[in-house]
C-alpha cells in the first residue's frame, strides 16, 4: 500500500491569506494584552496612590523603554479593538464574502498603522 502523504511540512513556507493573518494576530494581541496586565495595574495603582507618586510616575513613563512598552500595549489594544469589531460584524453576517473580508482586513491593517503612528507621536511628544 502506497500513500501520498507529506513527509515534511514547512509551516514557515505556507502562505496564509490576509484574513487568516488578521485572525491569528488578533489572538496574539490578546495574549500581549494579557501579559501586560500587571504593568497596567501597577501604573494605575501608582497613579492613584498620591500626588507625589503620580509625579514620579510621569517621569518614569518618559523613559524610552517604558514608553516603548506603553506604545506596544496601546497599539495592541487598538489592533485588538479594531479586529474585534471586524469579527463582531462578521458574526452578525456582514462582510462574510471573500472580497469584503479581504477589504475589511486591509482596513484593519491601515487603521492600526494610523493608530500606531498617532500613539507614537502622542507618547514621544
Amino acid at each position: 500500500m502506497t500513500t501520498q502523504r507529506p513527509v515534511f511540512l514547512d509551516i514557515l513556507k505556507l502562505r496564509f491569506p490576509v484574513m487568516a493573518m488578521i485572525s491569528i494576530c488578533h489572538r496574539l494581541s490578546g495574549i500581549v494584552l494579557f501579559l501586560m496586565l500587571p504593568l497596567v495595574l501597577y501604573l494605575l495603582s501608582a497613579s492613584l496612590a498620591s500626588p507625589q507618586s503620580f509625579a514620579a510616575l510621569k517621569v518614569w513613563v518618559h523613559h524610552p523603554g517604558i514608553a516603548f512598552l506603553l506604545w506596544i500595549l496601546l497599539t495592541a489594544t487598538a489592533f485588538h479593538l479594531l479586529a474585534g469589531f471586524r469579527h463582531l460584524l462578521m458574526d452578525c453576517g456582514l462582510g462574510e464574502s471573500l472580497k469584503s473580508a479581504r477589504l475589511t482586513s486591509y482596513i484593519v491593517l491601515v487603521a492600526t498603522f494610523a493608530c500606531a503612528v498617532l500613539l507614537g507621536v502622542w507618547l514621544w511628544a
